[in-house]
């Protein structure tokens, strides 16, 4: 007779989802730009060069895919962490389940964009090390003038 275990999901944690959380502010920079595109092994100029950028029709260095900036912090004012990730996980160790962007439009260097953060799905799995939480997160990032330019979907794996 095996016993059954209980689930780890609270009702606080299942009450956040589909909750948006406030925006928080997203910078796209020249360095940011050319450092992910070198990272990734990038060697197109649209990258690195703004006139060759501007040259292809870009209003600015263009953000390598998978690249939409910096959180904007500063210095004496508390951070802005999405309520997604500020709920009490049983589980402190944490890996990358995947993650998918969708773009909707090119994000460039210049660019301030607003990133609303949503908790999607909660699933409880068992893993060869035990108990596994998968927490599904959704963030959608807007332009200045409020479009959608492109949804970041992705899953941690806390266990």
């Amino acid at each position: 007779m095996t016993q059954q275990q209980s689930s780890v999901i609270t009702d606080a944690m299942r009450a956040r989802i589909g909750v948006e959380s406030e925006p928080v502010a997203y910078e796209i920079d020249n360095t940011g730009c050319r450092q992910f595109a070198r990272a990734v092994g990038y060697t197109d100029p649209v990258f690195f060069d703004e006139k060759a950028a501007q040259n292809q029709g870009y209003r600015g260095i263009l953000a390598p895919a998978g690249f939409l900036g910096h959180p904007v912090v500063v210095p004496g004012q508390p951070s802005r962490v999405p309520e997604a990730f500020r709920l009490e996980f049983p589980y402190k160790r944490v890996l990358n389940g995947g993650t998918d962007i969708e773009y909707f439009d090119d994000v460039c260097a210049g660019d301030r964009l607003a990133a609303a953060t949503k908790l999607t799905d909660l699933t409880e799995r068992e893993g060869k090390m035990g108990p596994m939480l998968i927490v599904s997160t959704e963030t959608i990032f807007r332009n200045e003038k409020g479009a959608v330019v492109a949804i970041q979907r992705g899953q941690a794996i806390r266990y």
